[in-house]
């Protein structure tokens, strides 16, 4: 796939993952992830996926300093219903990263390994996402405020035209280049930004 040069910028997520060490589909269990793998599961690439992929690796490194996190170990609960807004695009991307499904996952082998139950909606939580280790307990919560990283003054004046099919292949072809180049600043000038992605770790 032809995509953005940044693209290959943006920080990698890698975990490990028990399951893909004991089948051989990974040496080690050791898996890694890139965000155009993320824009492939979505189909397109926006600040909604950005920031869905900011939130996993931001929650992950709390969660596990200084070592891998563990993929199919980890509960995630959305503050939001599955149906609303851009949760289930969110929720895609974090069932890649992370393995947790509510009950579509891997039914598992021998008793272990299994991926349901894991990823739930309607949460009486603080932030939008709670990221949560089954094995210590240990939980954060994470929001995203893409309106940190607010779009090029042309790009809303672009919108309308390029959707309703009357912008000119030069406009289509600005507006294209203007909304990947807020994705990139948000992926990689305001990765590690904390007003874009605030983070709360529980007790």
């Amino acid at each position: 796939m032809s995509h953005p040069a940044f693209f290959d910028d943006v920080a990698t997520i890698v975990l490990r993952d028990p399951l893909a060490e004991l089948l051989g589909a990974a040496e080690g269990g050791i898996v890694e992830y890139r965000y155009a793998e993320a824009v492939k599961l979505a189909g397109h690439s926006c600040p909604t996926v950005a920031g869905a992929w900011l939130m996993n690796r931001r929650a992950l490194a709390a969660l596990y300093p200084g070592e891998r996190p563990e993929r199919g170990a980890i509960r995630v609960d959305f503050r939001d219903a599955a149906t609303a807004g851009v949760t289930g695009v969110i929720a895609a991307v974090t069932t890649l990263i992370t393995g947790a499904t509510y009950d579509t996952g891997f039914k598992g082998l021998g008793g272990r390994f299994d991926r349901r139950q894991r990823l739930f909606f309607d949460a009486a939580i603080g932030g939008e996402l709670r990221f949560q280790r089954l094995d210590t307990g240990a939980a954060v919560d994470v929001s995203y405020r893409p309106e940190h990283v607010p779009p090029d003054a042309a790009l809303p004046g672009l919108m309308p035209k390029v959707l309703a099919g009357a912008a000119s292949e030069a406009e289509h072809a600005e507006f294209r280049r203007l909304w990947q180049e807020r994705v990139r600043r948000i992926l990689i000038e305001h990765a590690d930004d904390e007003a874009l992605v605030a983070l709360t770790p529980l007790p």
